[in-house]
């Protein structure tokens, strides 16, 4: 058991059945721990019967331990997997309305193709941009355009998978 009392984002993924009620129990499951969910994620995998869940989670270790012991106790939860100390990939797909004039729209455009992300809507006085990729990349670039002025932002919450 680790001693580590610090507080740190964990990313959990749970394998659970694809049945109404499930993701609440695992939510009040977190919640009634006193643990915030920053990101919730949850969608069927491969096999229509069961969903995928990623989490994150700030929390120590050792609380979160026992709510990822906790969580495998549970009927409705095949397996649960913090990924935090492993090798995984992660995802998050944001659109993001940002303040766009004819003057700066271009440089916009540029940012977002730096970054990979797609223009897919330009209004008068706005641009929406569409960007996906790991957390760190989509923070770096919501930092880059913060001076712009943000609008507005929708973020899917973050997708992740293990390596191995």
């Amino acid at each position: 058991m680790s001693n580590n009392t610090s507080i740190r984002r964990h990313t959990i993924t749970a394998l659970v059945d694809n049945e109404p009620g499930v993701l609440s129990r695992v939510v009040g499951l977190i919640s009634g721990r006193g643990y915030n969910i920053e990101s919730l994620n949850v969608g069927p995998t491969q096999d229509p019967t069961i969903s995928r869940m990623t989490m994150q989670v700030p929390g120590d270790d050792r609380v979160l331990e026992q709510v990822t012991k906790q969580l495998n106790k549970q009927v409705d939860v095949i397996s649960v997997t913090d990924l935090t100390r492993e090798s995984f990939l992660n995802r998050e797909c944001i659109l993001v309305k940002i303040a766009a004039t004819r003057k700066n729209r271009s440089e916009i455009i540029e940012l977002a193709d730096v970054f990979g992300g797609k223009v897919v809507s330009v209004q008068n006085d706005s641009m929406v941009i569409q960007l996906v990729g790991e957390q760190q990349h989509v923070a770096d670039f919501l930092k880059l355009v913060a001076p712009f002025k943000i609008l507005d932002v929708s973020r899917s919450g973050v997708i992740a998978m293990g390596k191995e």
